[in-house]
């Protein structure tokens, strides 16, 4: 690659100027001879191409002893700087720890930096794995740095270097507090690089960063290496051949109108058959019943085979197709198959299943690939086609990155999970539709997730230009995709929130005081303190509001204020305390009933004491009220905004102290016997409750104090312990097909008692004014018990739903707390006897074949 040409002008030194002074000279004579000698140029000569300017920049800043937060596209070479992070690690003799958010990056990072450095130099900890761990480079999970942050493991000694890759994932709703757990609880000597999507407000999280870890440096690049360029894909009907039109005009920012024009025209001739039908069908009585009178005619929607035949045609294959849901990607590689689509030539598609066989070679039984349909996958290998999601078991997904890395694999129909930093770009990335169905309904794609997909398109070094290709598809209009493709990043905010986990450990190495001045240090609480004074300033207008309807509405029968108020409560209790009730899981029927008498016999009295105030014979009690009802509108608006204000302010610490009520009063925690009497020592269930990192982590900890999995033998112990993890993609009704030994047998026995307790705490919690728990999920009770006993996949999975990837998702995610219960058998109490080799022994027999595959070679 040939060498830019840089501006030699140092600064102080004129442009217009002739000779620079000697001092300007010295000047620069000293900075190039510190250039060349520093690590971050031996760093860049070792690279097979000329740096970027943003990433010279922030090595340079790394070098000097600074925090660093790169804030660059997809594909515009972040990795770079943290690559630079280990090599200076390596020069200076400390450790590096390389993060990621999910296991599959950590596998690819893990193998990246192997060939490097050496398969000796470099370590791996994933949770379910762990290779080399005590190596100077280790590349992890970022849960896994945050539970040996709480351990005080011997594993951080000389640790220097911690790269967060991916971490603007701080903002997903449940993983997204164990990156600010991780930036607030390092070694002040470490030096943390954290590589991100260009963020709105990057500004305002890198200041956060410096609040907590010193001087960091910001390094923002909206340079993309390939530039990219945004298409629309239309059919007119099944007949014609697809047509691909640019979004806009001419390398402008305006929409291009034969784009526009020719909707135009296929909105019309929709209209006209439409209309042609409608009066085929009795007067258009039947269509308009079904669709609704003012449902508008739709264009036809192009097929998926007929724009991957398009983009074949046009040269712009291989691509990654986005589709927002497993089984349309799926149903996708059908579709092109059975359209007679061939996109290998007889030698690829020999090679295709080489690769493919030498992967499974040794890897999974010949049962067990028939009940994952191998034979299927591997002929739409060999064809050029391949699905890409959850639903996967993780070894099929790493043959088709493979495939589609060396370019044997020509378009790969994906869910947007391989947008997240997986190295798979393309030539071209197709966005099926503009929106996504997000667990309660269909929402519109973001700015910011829009980009992620986007940014696949175009291979540094290969293509000249990447292509983005948005799909024809009901409801859809240019503007749409223009406002997406225009903004160029979203806003990052915080989803921290302690947990009883969390709160143990500060507790265990730290008094309340210093716990709440970490918890203080959160990105949250930073958030909020920010945007306070906004809501102040709404409180004191609402405040003036309610005091000028106060003097509307004065009454000299009584306190009308006082009489509206009665009101409010009245119908709080009608409508949202029923309805809430409602919703409350109960441990029994008769709590139930008992706890809805309760409330009706709440409402009665309150009702009977607003019939006897006495405003109620105020002869202007319905001018009054006409003024109260809007001083009760504006009142409530108040509590909501003073609710927020006060959420806001000391919002973190709040939560942590009501988090230690519970947990003293539950026995997690007792007051020191010397001290303010604010101070906390932690029982020896405190100290089990450390060790537990489940989402579920004090209902697991309950249970096990009041012997819900006492006696259980290892299967009927994981297959309990399973609604713990599991949680349906859809809902679901929370309960298996059968309990194993039947409705009085252990396991129903156990989960009956599982539940009671969840019960109890979900009440508490909510009564605390906590995040309700998660609900408990038993559907996968029997499968788990069957796979624990021996039963082959086949059987496990027959006549169910669940995919290869969901089970071994879950199952990981089952051995991983089971292998926690076996940890903490020093604190599991003498009561408890035999659990821990339970536990032991359920992990081992869950975590076998399919599951026991970690894809590490």
């Amino acid at each position: 690659m040939p060498r830019r040409h840089r501006s030699k002008t140092t600064r102080g030194e004129s442009r217009t100027s002739g000779e620079p002074s000697p001092a300007q000279r010295y000047a620069r004579f000293r900075e190039s001879r510190r250039r060349r000698d520093s690590e971050a140029a031996r760093f860049s000569a070792m690279q097979p191409f000329e740096l970027d300017d943003f990433q010279l920049e922030a090595n340079d800043a790394l070098e000097a002893g600074s925090n660093v937060l790169v804030a660059a596209p997809t594909g515009a070479g972040k990795t770079v700087v943290a690559d630079f992070a280990v090599f200076l690690a390596q020069r200076r003799n400390v450790k590096a720890f390389y993060t990621t958010p999910i296991k599959a990056l950590s596998n690819q990072k893990y193998h990246d930096l192997a060939e490097v450095y050496g398969a000796d130099r470099v370590g791996l900890l994933t949770g379910d794995t762990s290779l080399n761990s005590e190596a100077d480079i280790v590349v992890m999970t970022t849960e896994v740095l945050r539970n040996m942050l709480y351990e005080h493991s011997t594993t951080l000694e000389a640790l220097r270097y911690v790269i967060l890759d991916e971490v603007h994932y701080l903002a997903d709703r449940f993983r997204g507090p164990v990156w600010e757990e991780v930036i607030i609880h390092l070694p002040p000597e470490v030096r943390i690089v954290g590589l991100s999507a260009t963020v709105s407000n990057v500004e305002d999280f890198s200041r956060w960063i410096a609040s907590v870890r010193g001087e960091t440096r910001l390094v923002v690049s909206e340079h993309r290496p390939v530039p990219l360029e945004q298409h629309v894909m239309l059919q007119a009907d099944e007949r014609t051949e697809p047509e691909l039109f640019d979004l806009y005009r001419g390398g402008s920012d305006a929409l291009n109108a034969g784009l526009v024009n020719r909707l135009d025209q296929l909105d019309r001739r929709a209209a006209r058959r439409s209309g042609g039908r409608d009066a085929a069908r009795r007067g258009g009585k039947a269509v308009r019943a079904r669709r609704g009178h003012d449902a508008k005619p739709q264009r036809h929607t192009p097929r998926r085979w007929a724009v991957i035949d398009e983009l074949d045609f046009l040269g712009l294959l291989p691509g990654i197709y986005f589709i927002f849901s497993r089984n349309g990607c799926d149903q996708a590689v059908e579709q092109c198959i059975d359209a007679g689509l061939e996109l290998t030539t007889e030698a690829e598609a020999r090679r295709i299943r080489r690769i493919v066989d030498d992967m499974v070679e040794g890897q999974l039984s010949r049962e067990d690939l028939k009940a994952l349909q191998f034979s299927r996958f591997r002929f739409a290998l060999e064809e050029g086609f391949a699905s890409h999601h959850a639903g996967m078991i993780a070894l099929f997904r790493q043959i088709v990155e493979r495939l589609f890395e060396e370019g044997l694999v020509k378009v790969v129909f994906a869910t947007e999970t391989l947008a997240l930093g997986i190295n798979m770009p393309a030539r071209s990335v197709v966005v099926e539709k503009l929106e996504k169905f997000d667990g309660t309904g269909h929402v519109g794609l973001t700015p910011g997730e829009f980009t992620q997909l986007t940014g696949r398109a175009g291979r540094r070094g290969i293509d000249t230009i990447g292509h983005a290709v948005v799909v024809d598809h009901p409801g859809f209009v240019p503007a749409t995709a223009a406002a997406l493709s225009s903004k160029r990043v979203y806003p990052l905010h915080s989803s921290f929130r302690p947990t009883f986990n969390m709160a143990v450990n500060l507790l265990n190495s730290s008094d309340v005081a210093t716990a709440r001045t970490t918890l203080d240090h959160s990105y949250a609480q930073w958030e909020a303190n920010e945007s306070a004074w906004q809501l102040e300033a709404r409180m004191e207008t609402l405040e003036q509001a309610l005091r000028g309807y106060e003097r509307a509405f004065a009454c000299e029968h009584g306190d009308f204020a006082g009489f509206m108020e009665l009101r409010m409560r009245l119908t709080d209790l009608e409508r949202t305390e029923r309805r809430r009730l409602k919703q409350r899981a109960f441990a029994s029927q008769r709590e139930r009933s008992q706890a809805f008498r309760d409330l009706d016999r709440r409402i009665a009295r309150l009702r009977a004491e607003e019939q006897r105030h006495p405003c109620r014979a105020c002869p202007d009690l319905q001018t009054h009220l006409k003024w109260g009802h809007r001083w009760a509108r504006e009142r409530r608006e108040l509590e909501r905004v003073r609710h927020r204000y006060e959420s806001r302010t000391g919002s973190v610490a709040r939560q942590f102290d009501r988090i230690c009520g519970i947990l003293r009063q539950l026995g997690y925690l007792e007051p020191c016997a010397a001290g303010n009497g604010d101070d906390y020592l932690l029982t020896e269930a405190g100290q089990l409750l450390r060790r537990l990192y489940s989402e579920q982590d004090i209902v697991l900890a309950q249970a096990i104090r009041e012997g819900v999995f006492d006696g259980l033998t290892p299967s009927q112990l994981a297959s309990v312990m399973s609604a713990l993890v599991y949680e349906a993609r859809r809902g679901g009704g929370g309960e298996p097909r059968y309990y194993p030994g039947g409705p009085g047998g252990a396991v129903a026995t156990a989960a009956d008692g599982l539940r009671r307790v969840f019960g109890r705490l979900d009440v508490m919690c909510e009564d605390a004014g906590l995040d309700e728990l998660r609900r408990l999920d038993f559907g996968i009770a029997d499968i788990v018990h069957g796979w624990a006993e021996g039963e082959p996949l086949s059987r496990v999975l027959h006549g169910t739903d669940l995919t290869g990837g969901d089970f071994v998702r879950n199952v990981k995610r089952l051995a991983d707390v089971l292998q926690q219960v076996a940890a903490a058998e020093p604190y599991l109490g003498g009561g408890h006897a035999g659990l821990a080799e339970a536990a032991r022994q359920a992990a081992d027999r869950v975590n076998r074949g399919v599951v026991a595959y970690t894809g590490v070679e």
